[in-house]
């Protein structure tokens, strides 16, 4: 029984075994991470220091721009770390670190785009009692129901890999702690906590793109009624988040609503969801709204005064001294 637990930590293959490939990656996934935060940063400062977007829809976008930011945080600093690194390795305890968090705000992620689908319900198809409906406390409630789905998700994931028996090989065809990778090297029959698992993480994802896709069926029918210039700004607004929910409901049924089982490409369809996503959901917003352009050059004219400000007093403490 002593040897059932020998593994003390996992070794990654990576991206790719060569080294010139690998310094290329560092440099093109160091440059995607800086934007990924940089932008969804921006959309949060932009979404908190604007008052025209105070609406609980760019509420909510700012909430997806800061799970974006913690989503990709759990595994990309990783990979750019390994990817100059002789040894890439983790021990069990931080692989199931990363496997907790990486679920938590996915899971978080899911129910927030949820959350952000029934508001453009009620505010095109009940607009007269959107303020009402859509209250500080009925969003406030949302988001830590959000949370806590990302939480009860996660910890029915771990729950069901944290005590396997893991004896060797300890080697690990990924980049970062995935469930189906982590759970071919347990050392005992794992079938029924494969189907679990797909059950858990694929139902989740599957559910949940279902309801996203009736609620918008609900709206493009209502939408019919409404005056074409109406109909453009609702179009529009919605398009974005159906375009979000695509680039990253897609890539997680591919992964999770299938049998145990790892294929090749799974590192591609990864670097996707855990990168490529997070990085486009701040254009996406961004170009195709308005008000959220207008509020970023307001934001950025504001910042470009109260630093001339600043300077202006500075030479001016300059002279007098």
């Amino acid at each position: 029984m002593a040897n059932i637990h020998n593994v003390t930590e996992f070794i990654f293959l990576g991206l790719s075994p060569s080294q010139e490939v690998q310094r290329v990656c560092f440099v093109i996934f160091l440059l995607l991470y800086t934007a990924i935060v940089l932008g969804n940063l921006l959309m949060v400062v932009t979404v908190a220091a604007s008052r025209s977007l105070e609406s609980p829809m760019y509420f909510f976008l700012g909430c997806l721009s800061f799970v974006e930011i913690c989503y990709s945080s759990t595994t990309v600093p990783k990979l750019i770390f390994d990817l100059l690194a002789q040894k890439k390795s983790i021990s069990v305890w931080g692989c199931m670190t990363q496997l907790f968090f990486m679920h938590f705000f996915g899971g978080a992620e899911i129910f927030l785009l949820t959350v952000m689908a029934y508001d453009r319900y009620v505010a095109i198809c009940k607009p007269l009692h959107y303020t009402s409906i859509m209250n500080r406390q009925v969003c406030a409630v949302l988001v830590g129901t959000e949370w806590m789905g990302g939480f009860v998700h996660s910890f029915a994931q771990i729950l069901l890999i944290f005590d396997l028996p893991y004896c060797g090989p300890n080697v690990i065809d990924h980049y970062f702690c995935d469930l189906l990778p982590v759970l071919k090297l347990a050392c005992s029959d794992t079938f029924l906590i494969g189907l679990l698992i797909v059950a858990n993480g694929g139902t989740l994802s599957v559910i949940s793109f279902v309801v996203l896709l009736a609620s918008y069926v609900v709206i493009l029918f209502h939408l019919r009624t409404q005056s074409s210039e109406g109909r453009c700004k609702a179009l529009s607004t919605c398009g974005s988040h159906v375009t979000v929910v695509i680039l990253f409901f897609g890539p997680c049924v591919f992964i999770y609503m299938r049998p145990s089982a790892t294929l090749p490409i799974d590192k591609m369809v990864a670097v996707f969801y855990t990168v490529i996503t997070p990085l486009l959901n701040p254009v996406i917003y961004s170009l195709r709204n308005a008000e959220v352009k207008k509020a970023m050059k307001t934001l950025w004219i504001r910042t470009i005064k109260v630093d001339e400000k600043k300077s202006g007093y500075w030479l001016s403490v300059l002279e007098w001294c």
